[in-house]
Order: structure tokens, then sequence, then C-alpha cells
């Protein structure tokens, strides 16, 4: 139970709401600047990679990292699903991206105790709105991609896409650094001392594939890369932007290749989407000198990340994989990657996240599972203060919309261990099972703040060891 996140609630609700509102911004702004000022201005000491998007960022945040590394970088990351200090790395227990009060300054000044040359921020579009990237001094901005999210929270897709927008906004206001050869930033630049170390361009990169591409590119920076696979829809390439193709994405039941400029990459991630996801650490990369063989080797090591297309494996005969996926787009993409594993049926254990926002998606999600899996099983899901049942039943009415007829192939079970280990029982031998929503996410969200231990994936672990 987190007493901050309950007292936080209550005063909340004592506080009258447009008065709330009212200085809500102002109060986001000083914590921002007094937190900043409290652990004296870390960012200023690192190279700042800031990753941003709706899709693929907690990932791409993972390889650029573990890229990084490869080259001889010790490099930090604050993520949805993991943070590192540059000496330790452990799963997010915040249920938050990008943690306020505090924590992402200190994390960011715990990386430069620890020695790192790197530091990678996840950044949503809901931490630009709350004023938690004002502080950091940014040199790199990545855009994964943008659709749809959180958008009653934004109150529409355009004031969605103009919060990240701020984001790169910011990085004309970020001031410049220089560092050596070991990528060690030099607070004392100047003078003759500059033209002994190498200036840190300001820097975006962008997915073409994305329609949207052209709005971020658009942004001021020094340098601007950006990939593209040609073979699938994109924007016109802006001017003075260096791009990198790639193509032949292939993907099987053991992972993802694909070529860049001719050379084969090949990945132990499933989903053929992660392509995309380690261009944008191919291009970090290059845009730090770094070069291709050593990229590819940092890339072709990594077996998974935390809670993405995770598979469980106790020696059952069928396979059990949890995901993070939440998001219509996302579901489709997972998939698409689930059905090049041979399976005789999917079994898809779900809900919808959120309580009180992205209403729509409920039913959406409720109907892909109904055409893309033979049994559904729909279940509690971070409800906050909203009655579960209403969400459950509102996500199942989709997926009776698509065929499924309750108690037959479709369940409506709240307890969420109950509805995993109903999945679990009814799996036979190369059947394959999806838990989606929550990937390692280490907490269930309930009412007045309470925070429920939890992980699927330990969850997952424990009964099939005890099987």
């Amino acid at each position: 139970m987190d007493l901050s996140n309950k007292s936080l609630n209550r005063i909340k609700k004592i506080i009258p709401r447009r008065l709330f509102k009212f200085f809500q911004p102002a109060y986001h702004y000083l914590l921002s600047a007094l937190s900043a000022f409290l652990y004296a201005f870390p960012s200023e000491r690192l190279i700042v990679i800031g990753v941003t998007g709706t899709t693929g960022k907690t990932t791409s945040v993972y390889l650029i990292a573990k890229t990084l590394e490869a080259a001889g970088f010790k490099t930090g990351f604050t993520s949805t699903a993991m943070f590192n200090d540059g000496e330790r790395e452990w799963l997010n227990d915040k249920k938050m991206t990008m943690v306020g009060r505090f924590f992402t300054q200190k994390m960011l000044s715990r990386m430069v105790r620890n020695g790192c040359r790197f530091a990678i921020v996840e950044t949503t579009s809901e931490g630009v709105r709350q004023f938690r990237h004002r502080f950091i001094n940014y040199d790199l901005l990545v855009f994964t991609g943008l659709y749809p999210e959180h958008i009653e929270s934004h109150g529409g897709f355009e004031n969605y896409k103009a919060a990240k927008g701020r984001l790169f906004a910011h990085l004309q206001r970020c001031k410049a650094k220089f560092v050596d050869e070991k990528k060690t930033v030099h607070k004392d630049a100047s003078g003759l001392r500059k033209t002994e170390l190498q200036k840190i361009k300001k820097t975006i990169i962008a997915n073409l594939n994305d329609e949207h591409a052209g709005y971020f590119l658009d942004f001021w920076a020094e340098e601007k890369f950006a990939y593209l696979n040609p073979h699938e829809p994109f924007v016109s390439i802006p001017p003075k932007v260096k791009v990198i193709k790639f193509e032949d994405v292939q993907v099987s039941a053991a992972g993802t290749s694909f070529k860049v400029e001719g050379r084969r990459m090949t990945l132990q991630l499933l989903g053929g989407f992660n392509a995309a996801n380690a261009m944008n650490a191919i291009l970090v990369g290059f845009s730090q000198g770094i070069d291709f063989d050593t990229l590819k080797k940092g890339l072709e090591n990594i077996s998974g990340v935390a809670g993405r297309l995770e598979r469980i494996s106790e020696g059952q005969p069928y396979t059990v994989i949890v995901d993070y996926a939440f998001e219509p787009k996302a579901v489709a993409k997972l998939y698409e990657a689930v059905k090049v594993i041979p399976h005789k049926k999917i079994i898809h254990v779900l809900g919808s996240t959120g309580g009180g926002r992205d209403v729509s998606r409920r039913p959406v999600l409720g109907g892909l599972a109904g055409r893309n899996s033979q049994l559904v099983i729909v279940t509690n899901e971070d409800p906050y203060d909203e009655d579960p049942e209403v969400i459950i039943g509102q996500v199942a009415a989709g997926a009776e919309l698509a065929g499924k007829k309750l108690n037959q192939d479709l369940f409506r079970i709240p307890d969420r261990r109950e509805a995993i280990a109903q999945a679990l029982s009814s799996a036979s031998q190369g059947d394959v099972v999806l838990i989606t929503g929550k990937g390692s996410e280490q907490a269930i969200c309930a009412a007045d703040g309470e925070m429920i231990p939890w992980d699927d994936r330990a969850v997952v672990r424990g009964m099939l060891s005890n099987k």
C-alpha cells in the first residue's frame, strides 16, 4: 500500500476541482525546478537522450542503452519497464514512466555519481504536461511513432501531439555540452579548451514510416536523422535530414532480421516492429560515431526486454507470453508477432488499463481478442477509482460482437489470478497463452491510490512451477 498516493488522493478530493486545476501547472513547475536545483542539475554532466512516442519507447530505451554499453559507455536509463543507475538495474515499481516528486533528477544524479556517460529518459506527454522535462538538458530526442492514446486525458489527439511537440521545442533551450574522447562532459569548456573537445550536437531522430514524423523533424536541431522502410508507407523526406534505410524484414518464432543499408542484422526479439525499435538504437549510435559492427554485436546479444513479448518457460508444453500492450494498435501488432509461432489455439487474458480514461478503446480491445483468439478471458487491470466490473463488461461486449459466446469461449473473471489460472488450465500442447496489459509492472492500481503488489510474470511462473 502506497500511503503517499492515498494521502495525495485525499487532498485532491478536499480541494475544489477548479481550484486544484488552476494551481496544478505552477505546482508541477515549481517541483520540477526545485528537484533539479536540489540535485545540482545533474543532466548538465551527462549526454541525455529523450525517447518519446506512443509505441516502442521502452524497448527502444533498452536497445539504445545496451548498444551504448556494448560500445564501452556506461549508461543509465529510466523507462516504463526498468530503471538503471549505471550500477544496478531493477524493475520499475512506480507504476509511472516519467516519475516526478524528485525521482527523475535523483536518478540522473546517481548516474553522474556512478560514472555514466549517457542517460536515457523515456519521456511521456503526461511528463511534459507536468514540466518534468523542463530542467533536463537533453541532447538527442528520438521519436518512435504516434497514434491516439490518453486522448481523454489530453482533450484530443492534437493536444496529445502538441504535448510531445513541447519536448522538441525544449531542445533549442538546452545548453551546449562538450565532451572528450571518452564522452565525459566538461562543464568548464571555454576558449582554447573547446578546441580540444567535441561538441555534442543537439539531434532529432525520427521514424519516417510514421505519418507524424514531419511535424517533429520541423523543430530546430543541429543535426537530424531519420530511418525508413522504403517498402512501407512513409512521409516525404524533409531537407537536411540524414536518412538510413532498412528493409527485407523477416520474422520467425526465433526472432527478427532485417537489412540496414544492405547489411543483415538478426535480433533475438520476436516481432517485425522491433526492426524499427532497433533502428532507433542504430541511429543514436551513428550520431555518436559508433561503428555498425559494434552496434550489430550489441543488438544481437539482447535476448529480451522485460514484459515485452516475454516468454515464460517452466517446461510446460505450450507457449506463455506476457506483454505490456494495452492499446488497440499495439495489440494488433502483438497478434501479428504471435501468429508466426506454430500453434493450435490462442488463449488471451486481457482487460483495459486506466479506469476513468480511454473508455472508447475497451470494446475495440475486446473485438481484437474475439477475432484473433480462440478463447478470451477478460479480467481486472488497473481500475483506479472506476468499477472493475464496468470495465470488464465493456471489453467483453466487444468480444461478443466479434462472435464470442459468454461462458463458452468468453469468460469474465474479475480476479486476475483466477483469470490467469483459468487460461493455463485451458491450454494444451502447442497452444499460445497471451497475458497482456501489464507486462513487467509491479502493481495493480486500485481505488483511492492503493497499489496492490503484482507481477504477471511471477504469478505465471509460480503457477507453472506448482504444476
